[in-house]
């Protein structure tokens, strides 16, 4: 009789299209990653009533997640979920290991939607975009404490265990936070006698 083991995955998935998107996914064109997660919630909102709508859609998908989430925006998702992350309650937030922030779109007026306070996101994140050097993108990583990543494009096929890709990352972006807070406390701290 064989045993077989199953790794479980260590965070639940929540992916977020920007809702006036078509084609693939960014994560999907740029990474390969599977175009859904294990629940997704696209940000169509054009108004305040539909924004909050949406959040609380987001609170019920954090709160029903089995495990620790991760969040995969695109557009204008990104900074839907940036203001989302900065002004729910912390037994919602708290629950989120990271975000993969994908070309974060705040230019087609959307980003009156979201004032929030002027403060990095209460978890690890990455922008990714697909071009070093831009500067709204550039902007935008620094307004949400994120790392910035520009990727071309997949080059290879996507797996069922791509998923597992973005978790590493996101566990090596949050390890690296950590060690640097550290760093920091350290640095900061009495000497001992």
């Amino acid at each position: 009789m064989a045993l077989a083991l199953t790794t479980r995955d260590p965070f639940s998935i929540i992916t977020l299209p920007g809702g006036g998107e078509t084609g693939a996914p960014a994560w999907d064109r740029l990474l390969a990653w599977p175009v859904r997660g294990d629940a997704e919630l696209p940000f169509t909102a054009t108004s305040a009533a539909q924004r909050n709508l949406w959040a609380a859609r987001l609170d019920e998908a954090v709160a029903q997640a089995d495990r620790a989430v991760l969040l995969v925006a695109q557009g204008a998702s990104c900074a839907a979920a940036a203001w989302w992350a900065r002004l729910s309650p912390s037994q919602y937030v708290d629950r989120v290991a990271g975000a993969f922030l994908f070309m974060p779109d705040g230019a087609d007026g959307r980003d009156t939607l979201f004032a929030s306070p002027a403060a990095p996101l209460p978890f690890p994140s990455v922008v990714v975009t697909e071009r070093e050097g831009e500067d709204a993108m550039a902007s935008f990583a620094r307004s949400c404490g994120s790392r910035l990543l520009a990727v071309p494009h997949a080059a290879e096929p996507r797996q069922p265990t791509m998923w597992r890709h973005a978790q590493r990352m996101i566990e090596r972006v949050a390890a690296g936070i950590v060690e640097y807070d550290m760093r920091v406390i350290h640095a900061f701290a009495p000497p001992e006698r």
